[in-house]
């Protein structure tokens, strides 16, 4: 019984020192990233990269970070890791549709999903990072919120369908998260 334990410990702290760990260099402490060693295909760093990202992905549990809003903090990791300068993204996000609400400011939320806004955070983080966020002027009003309970880093567009199609027609790449 003793060696069967004595193998079981050996085996997971062998394990555990081979586990890599997530790195999240461009947006620092959100959407972690493994690197991957010799990939066969890899990020170009020499392009500068114009990236818009049509947002309309939320959680179902108000108590949970936005997906979406997590994923734009990986993809600027994973091109940061694999060895893209920072200063070679240019990144524009627009939020829209059921997800509005994950850019209300912490009041506005708490008052609405009575938890606090657990997308804040990361809304800061990602701004420090160069991304700029912007909310969909449409859905705000047709969801019902009042401009002044947006999160104070995130912009107003006239809508989403704007900003996608003048982003796109300046030579950005669409992602839809």
């Amino acid at each position: 019984m003793k060696q069967v334990l004595l193998l079981s410990i050996f085996i997971i702290t062998s394990t555990l020192s081979f586990a890599q760990k997530r790195l999240s260099p461009a947006v620092p402490g959100q959407g972690g990233i493994f690197k991957i060693e010799n990939p066969d295909e890899a990020p170009d760093p020499s392009i500068k990269y114009k990236i818009v990202i049509d947002v309309t992905m939320g959680s179902e549990d108000n108590s949970s970070l936005n997906p979406a809003l997590h994923n734009i903090a990986r993809m600027l990791n994973l091109h940061v890791v694999a060895g893209v300068p920072k200063e070679n993204m240019d990144v524009v996000a627009v939020i829209h549709s059921k997800t509005t609400s994950s850019l209300l400011n912490n009041k506005a939320y708490k008052k609405l999903f009575q938890v606090d806004n657990p997308n804040n955070e990361l809304i800061s983080a990602l701004t420090k990072a160069g991304v700029k966020l912007y909310v969909c002027g449409q859905s705000l009003i047709a969801r019902g919120y009042d401009i002044k309970d947006i999160n104070e880093s995130i912009g107003v567009s006239v809508s989403a369908l704007t900003i996608l199609t003048e982003y796109q027609l300046n030579g950005y790449a669409l992602l839809k998260f």
